[in-house]
């Protein structure tokens, strides 16, 4: 066991991920699945990040935060699928306990940062729907950036108090971290000391972090939703509801997980589903967002096409 002696005791220096190593016959076909989603996702984030910010006509608020959760979702991905198709491949499945608490770190803040987004994106949806007459003075150049950069900031520090306290933890009992990433409920599995304090705390702002956005982000779409009703005609309703659909689905696929594996609270919940639940935040909603926006999406669709139309006319829609 790598350690550190203190006093009675040796202190851990890295942990093993478990990952899905209850499959065994299993790994070979998850590496595949998923080293071919972690392909899709970034190609997928990556081209319409490249759409947005090279089409003038996607240069409004609302492709603005598009293309913030695109890179977010990019670097979500890359910070937890290459260590696990490397541990699934070489069978290594040690991870060094800064470099733990580092992955832990980022998954935390670009998720807390998504929480924000996803209502950053809402509350434009509001504006543009709700109130239009406004929305050009409302919703700046100046206003949707302050928004994506509060987002940012709002994520970066929002965990950062439960990661440090939980990095100040003494680790000298077992090493196995039940989970195929540092998640902090595993985590805290395996300090030998009380945990009590810092699981609360973890509670208390894991559940701020997803329920406060989320509450802001159903408000809006009640709102959004109660006005496309009241649009008398039908052309009109659909072609309002179809700018706010996508981003029903993801919030929807993202906080679903989100809340049933940090909020709910564990009762019975083994981690393996805790783990099955995971995937759907840290692997496939990343994979289907910019699905999602892109053919739900006239706008997006019309850009790629022009896009592919100058690199490759002979393709051209």
């Amino acid at each position: 066991m790598a350690g550190l002696e203190d006093g009675n005791h040796t202190l851990i220096t890295e942990f093993l991920l478990v990952g899905f190593e209850t499959l065994p016959e299993l790994q070979i076909t998850l590496f595949v699945v998923l080293f071919v989603i972690y392909l899709a996702t970034i190609a997928g984030n990556l081209l319409l990040i490249l759409t947005v910010w090279t089409d003038r006509h996607l240069h409004t608020p609302m492709y603005f935060f598009l293309s913030n959760l695109s890179f977010l979702e990019t670097g979500y991905v890359s910070n937890i699928i290459p260590r696990l198709l490397v541990s699934l491949v070489t069978g290594d499945k040690t991870i060094s306990l800064m470099g733990c608490f580092l992955q832990l770190f980022v998954f935390s803040f670009l998720g807390a940062t998504e929480c924000f987004l996803l209502t950053g994106m809402s509350y434009d949806r509001y504006l543009a729907i709700c109130d239009p007459l406004h929305y050009a003075s409302l919703m700046s150049s100046r206003s949707s950036f302050l928004l994506a950069f509060a987002s940012w900031s709002l994520g970066f520090v929002a965990p950062s108090f439960t990661v440090i306290m939980a990095s100040q933890l003494p680790f000298c009992g077992p090493r196995e971290i039940n989970h195929f990433f540092c998640d902090l409920t595993a985590v805290l599995k395996l300090p030998c000391t009380d945990t009590s304090l810092i699981e609360i705390a973890a509670l208390l702002s894991s559940s701020s972090i997803a329920m406060i956005p989320f509450v802001l982000t159903i408000t809006s779409y009640v709102y959004v939703i109660l006005s496309i009703l009241r649009i008398p005609s039908t052309t009109g309703r659909e072609k309002a509801f179809s700018t706010c659909s996508s981003h029903l689905i993801v919030v929807s696929t993202f906080y679903g997980a989100l809340i049933i594996v940090y909020v709910v609270p564990s009762g019975n919940k083994s981690l393996d589903f805790n783990k099955v639940f995971s995937l759907l935040y840290t692997v496939v909603t990343p994979m289907l967002n910019p699905i999602v926006y892109s053919l739900r999406n006239k706008e997006v669709k019309d850009a790629l096409s022009r896009s592919i139309g100058k690199m490759w006319p002979s393709l051209k829609m």
